[in-house]
């Protein structure tokens, strides 16, 4: 019997972003042959602790920390090489091995160019932006990123002709080649769109510098869909690490605030090479609360110090910027719909402990629209903007729960609050998180 029948398990965020996947692949990770990350690039953070230690991990998958386990960067990955390199380092530095990170041969390289383009963008576009970035009726075009350079390399990899790809970084005279075409193309853009301040881009230097990157990178580059289906073939177990998350996700998320690329368990067969089929398993993850970072339209947002308390107590600043995170009450209208979205078979409830100390605790469950009340979420950023959460309210609790080990030792109030969001969503809490450290975990 060969391993295509084996299952694989996949760890994917059910709102927007921020969730605690990180922590949730780091305990799951040694049970598997490899972690796989399958989308996005240095624009996504999560944020592991182990044994009281913080490791902040943005390209490098979760799985690195756990000892003998592969940890894969697919082809659906846009990869910074410098970020990359950076993130080695640190990890190298804390003790940490990384001699089992494999990088796809496929992947696409962002490049400074993306960066700069990203910038210049988000400035061209700004204007239209308030700058506490609250929900617009208009048409806004801004999108809120992190400038890491991410969509314009996505952009590049769909137009084929100006994308690089990790593999080309190997081939000196290729890439050479390829930037000479794209830089001219880049320069001519750049200057169109802001003639008095963008200095052009050197290909020739930038082909030696990449060269170089890649020359450092050479040990770790493979063909992973093949190492892929190796691992599966020999009854080998993986698992799946989504960056961003379903409500992010460029064609099902809240277009157009959303990231570049297929964020929710939909991306994994094109992000990775491995089939669809092959996973049965599909853990959703969901803040015990919503939050959001950048533009776009969040119904339950708080703008009152229910909002501020939650923030602080939950740290809620973004792994990769800084940036304080939008707060709001749980939104189960969205979380169901990202739940049938990413097919997820079991939920994973993160944060719980955050909301300790609230006397009330509200659910969205529904919104009212220009045409009436609905449960159905609405995938239009522009329309989303316009709709008023219908909230249920229970009651909150105050105990600290960071000590509590099992679903039966919650309080009351806290199991009661799980249960609704169980049966609304339709969909099984088999995990629940009660703190940052792998020990503070529930399994049911």
């Amino acid at each position: 019997m060969t391993g295509e029948k084996m299952g694989a398990t996949a760890v994917v965020g059910l709102q927007w972003g921020d969730e605690g996947k990180g922590k949730l692949v780091d305990l799951l990770a040694g049970r598997f042959d490899a972690v796989v990350r399958y989308n996005g690039g240095a624009n996504a953070g999560h944020s592991v602790v182990v044994g009281g230690e913080r490791y902040a991990l943005h390209l490098v998958p979760s799985g690195i920390l756990s000892p003998g386990v592969k940890a894969v960067i697919g082809n659906g990955v846009v990869v910074d090489p410098q970020r990359l390199l950076e993130e080695i380092a640190t990890l190298r530095e804390r003790g940490v091995d990384t001699d089992q990170l494999v990088i796809s041969d496929r992947a696409h390289v962002v490049m400074p160019y993306h960066k700069a383009e990203d910038e210049l963008r988000e400035q061209l576009l700004s204007g239209s932006v308030r700058e506490d970035q609250t929900q617009s009726k208009g048409v806004v075009n801004a999108i809120g990123t992190t400038k890491r350079g991410i969509g314009p390399a996505y952009a590049d990899k769909v137009q084929r002709a100006t994308a690089v790809r990790i593999g080309d970084l190997l081939r000196p005279d290729v890439l050479r080649e390829k930037l000479e075409l794209i830089c001219s193309m880049k320069n001519a853009v750049f200057s169109a769109l802001h003639p008095e301040g963008v200095e052009p881009v050197d290909a020739y230097a930038l082909a030696e510098e990449y060269a170089a990157l890649g020359r450092q990178l050479e040990p770790m580059i493979r063909d992973t869909a093949y190492l892929l289906d190796d691992i599966r073939r020999e009854q080998g177990r993986i698992l799946f690490e989504g960056a961003n998350a379903t409500m992010l996700d460029v064609d099902h998320g809240t277009y157009p605030y959303v990231t570049s690329s297929n964020a929710s368990a939909l991306g994994i067969g094109a992000g990775s090479g491995v089939p669809p089929q092959c996973i049965d398993r599909i853990i959703g993850v969901v803040k015990a609360y919503s939050t959001r970072v950048g533009g776009g339209p969040m119904p339950t947002e708080l703008f009152d110090a229910t909002g501020d308390a939650i923030r602080e107590r939950g740290r809620e600043f973004g792994t990769t910027t800084g940036r304080p995170r939008r707060v709001g009450w749980l939104d189960l209208v969205a979380l169901r719909y990202a739940a049938m979205i990413s097919g997820a078979t079991e939920l994973c409830v993160t944060l719980l402990d955050v909301l300790s100390g609230e006397q009330e605790l509200k659910l969205a469950t529904s919104y009212r629209t220009s045409e009436g009340e609905t449960d159905r979420f609405i995938a239009d950023g522009y329309a989303l903007s316009g709709v008023t959460p219908v909230y249920e309210t229970m009651a909150g609790f105050s105990q600290d729960i960071t000590g509590v080990r099992t679903f039966d030792e919650l309080p009351e109030a806290a199991r009661a609050y799980l249960n609704r969001i169980e049966a609304f969503v339709g969909v099984r809490i088999g995990i629940v998180s009660v703190g940052p450290d792998r020990e503070q975990t529930i399994i049911r």
